[in-house]
C-alpha cells in the first residue's frame, strides 16, 4: 500500500480509539480512562455499544467516551464497523471492552505503526496470557485459525484473532467490510492482505475477564471464521480496490478528554447517546 502523507511521529498523528461492547458496563469506564492516560493526545474514543441492557452506554459516556449506539445486539463485526465509520483520525486503534488487554500497552502498538505499515496487531502468543486468560480450547482454535489465514493469505503472523490492533485509517473501509459477528478480525485481516498492506506484530498480555462471560461460541464462531476466511480467498470483494488515502482530508488537532458529545457517524444506523 502506498503510505505517502503518513506521518511519522506519533506525537503528530491524530489517533481514535474504538471499543466495541455488549454488557460491559463493569468494565468499559475502566477502558476507556485507560486509553486517555496512556494515550494523551488520544483525540477521541469511540464506545460501539451493541444493544447493551447493563448500562453500559452510561458507563462509557461518564468516562468521557463517545458514544455510538447500535438500536439492538447485532454482533462484534456491526459495532466495530458502526464505531469505524465515525472515527476522525488518521489512526485507529481498536481494544476489547472487557478489560483482558491492557491500555498502557496502547503506546507500544503505534510506536510499531510506522508509515510503510498498514497494520499492527498485538499478539498475545508473542506476549503472555495470564492465569486464567483462555482456555485450552480457545488456545488451540486461534492457532489453528492463524494457520489457516497464513496459508490462505500467504502471511506470518502469530495471532490473526487478537482484538488489540492499530492500522492506518485508509488501510481498513468500514464500508467495505462485511463481518457481522467474532469474523471481524479476519474481514480486517484479509482487506489489508488482499491490498498487499504490511501487518507486523508486537507482544502483549492477556488478562482473565473479570466480569460477565464472552459471547464467543467455540465451535459454531470458529467454524463461521475459517469458512468466512476461505470465502474471501476463493471470491475476493471489489473491496480490494485502493481507497483514498486518509491525509486527502483536512488534519484535526489533538483535543483534550472529549465529553460524551452525541454525533452521529456518517451513514450509520445507530442512535447517540446525549
Amino acid at each position: 500500500m502506498n503510505g505517502s502523507g503518513r506521518g511519522g511521529a506519533r506525537a503528530g498523528r491524530a489517533v481514535s480509539c474504538v471499543v466495541a461492547a455488549f454488557n460491559e458496563a463493569e468494565t468499559v469506564g475502566e477502558v476507556v480512562r485507560g486509553l486517555f492516560a496512556h494515550l494523551p493526545g488520544v483525540i477521541e474514543v469511540i464506545v460501539a455499544d451493541d444493544g447493551s441492557s447493563d448500562g453500559t452506554a452510561e458507563a462509557a459516556a461518564g468516562a468521557g467516551a463517545r458514544v455510538v449506539r447500535l438500536p439492538r445486539n447485532l454482533g462484534k463485526g456491526a459495532a466495530v464497523r458502526a464505531g469505524l465509520r465515525a472515527v476522525r483520525g488518521d489512526i485507529v486503534l481498536l481494544i476489547d471492552a472487557d478489560g483482558q488487554d491492557d491500555p498502557a500497552e496502547a503506546p507500544r502498538l503505534l510506536d510499531a505503526l510506522t508509515p510503510g505499515v498498514d497494520m499492527v496487531i498485538g499478539s498475545r502468543f508473542l506476549g503472555v496470557f495470564r492465569d486464567g486468560a483462555v482456555t485450552r480450547l480457545h488456545h488451540a482454535g486461534n492457532r489453528f485459525l492463524t494457520w489457516a489465514f497464513n496459508h490462505l493469505y500467504g502471511q506470518g503472523i502469530t495471532d490473526a484473532q487478537a482484538g488489540f490492533r492499530a492500522f492506518w485509517r485508509d488501510a481498513v473501509d468500514p464500508d467495505r467490510m462485511d463481518s457481522v459477528r467474532y469474523e471481524v478480525e479476519a474481514d480486517i485481516n484479509t482487506l489489508v492482505a488482499l491490498r498487499g498492506g504490511r501487518i507486523v506484530e508486537v507482544p502483549v498480555s492477556r488478562d482473565r475477564r473479570r466480569h460477565g462471560r464472552s459471547g464467543f461460541r467455540s465451535f459454531h464462531d470458529g467454524a463461521r471464521i475459517l469458512a468466512w476466511m476461505v470465502r474471501r480467498r476463493v471470491r475476493p470483494p471489489r473491496s480490494t480496490r485502493p481507497v483514498k488515502n486518509a491525509d486527502t482530508q483536512r488534519p484535526l488537532e489533538p483535543s483534550r478528554r472529549p465529553g460524551p458529545r452525541g454525533q452521529r457517524g456518517p451513514d450509520t444506523d445507530t442512535e447517540p447517546v446525549h
